[in-house]
């Protein structure tokens, strides 16, 4: 499921870049590799979603509804379902999230393990700095009906899933980062899981439209492949 999130978050940055380069830049791979995913997405979805040339890359027409966002006058957008709002129909694409603060066991051998959400402002932090959002991202936490923002501070700056994890695995702070993809690492010992009594589950990601929208075949096949079925 993460997979296929992030393939279409690769797809809607080629789109607004008009570039593989440039979206491959802020992303952190190749124009090659990013080429090859999203020629697989289109494979699964049996749909072309960019026009190619030498010179420039664009989305096809099904392309710019694919990439859509309803608070820009289009089609659909994909947020978690506690953020979409109540006039809009929201279709599941993926099972229930929880976020985990990872970090080495040797950051650890220096360092005491933080026990409240405040006490990172003690520790070396990896932080977040997503294309779509521009500023540094807060790390949120909530335990028994409390909720707490904290802005962290280190010595490295990030923007993608796999710096933080591969920042967190050479000791070079923590990192906070969705739990199934630590899960591996946490289980090998690699890494060493801090605060999960604060890191509460929450609703996964939903697509979303106006309940007016009469749904196009291409949109329905999207909408279709994305539903999420458990499991």
């Amino acid at each position: 499921m993460t997979q296929r999130l992030d393939d279409l978050a690769a797809f809607a940055l080629v789109a607004k870049e008009r570039s593989f380069t440039r979206a491959g830049a802020k992303l952190g791979v190749s124009a090659s590799a990013l080429s090859q995913t999203i020629k697989g997405l289109e494979a699964r979805l049996g749909l072309r979603l960019l026009a190619r040339t030498t010179r420039s890359v664009a989305p096809t027409e099904a392309g710019e509804r694919l990439v859509d966002i309803v608070a820009e006058g289009f089609d659909a957008g994909v947020r978690l379902g506690e953020q979409v709002a109540k006039d809009m129909i929201a279709l599941r694409i993926g099972p229930d999230l929880r976020m985990a603060v990872v970090g080495s066991p040797a950051y650890f051998a220096a360092r005491p393990r933080p026990l409240t959400p405040q006490d990172l402002t003690e520790h070396n932090c990896i932080n977040m700095r997503l294309p779509t959002y521009g500023g540094l991202f807060a790390w949120e936490f909530e335990k028994d009906g409390r909720e707490v923002k904290v802005r962290v501070d280190g010595q490295l700056v990030v923007n993608t899933i796999r710096q933080r994890l591969d920042g967190a695995l050479q000791g070079l702070g923590l990192a906070y980062m969705p739990q199934d993809v630590a899960a591996p690492h946490l289980a090998s010992g690699e890494l060493v899981r801090v605060l999960e009594d604060w890191c509460e589950p929450f609703s996964g990601y939903h697509l979303y439209y106006p309940s007016r929208r009469h749904a196009s075949p291409a949109f329905s096949k999207l909408a279709e492949a994305l539903r999420w079925r458990g499991g």
